[in-house]
């Protein structure tokens, strides 16, 4: 899935191993699965070479998806033109 997290949310994630995110709509911070029991246990934390991206890997409980799926990125599959580089 794909979450904001802004400082503080990354702080509580990197001190409770539980992936805490930001919501935007809400205005607030929410813990994956405080409500819906899909939980997220962190396994490793990593920023990218611009520090500007996290990447959490987590053994999931339950769904990732508000949608109920394990997974946000299932649903559709977009056609693309394959790049002649790609095999």
């Amino acid at each position: 899935m794909l979450g904001w997290m802004d400082d503080e949310a990354l702080r509580r994630t990197l001190t409770t191993g539980r992936c805490t995110y930001w919501s935007r709509s809400r205005k607030e911070y929410w813990v994956k699965g405080e409500t819906s029991g899909h939980q997220q246990w962190v396994k490793s934390v990593a920023l990218d070479c611009d520090g500007d991206t996290v990447l959490v890997k987590v053994d999931q409980i339950g769904a990732a998806c508000h949608t109920g799926d394990r997974t946000c990125f299932d649903a559709d599959v977009l056609d693309a033109v394959v790049g002649a580089g790609a095999s």
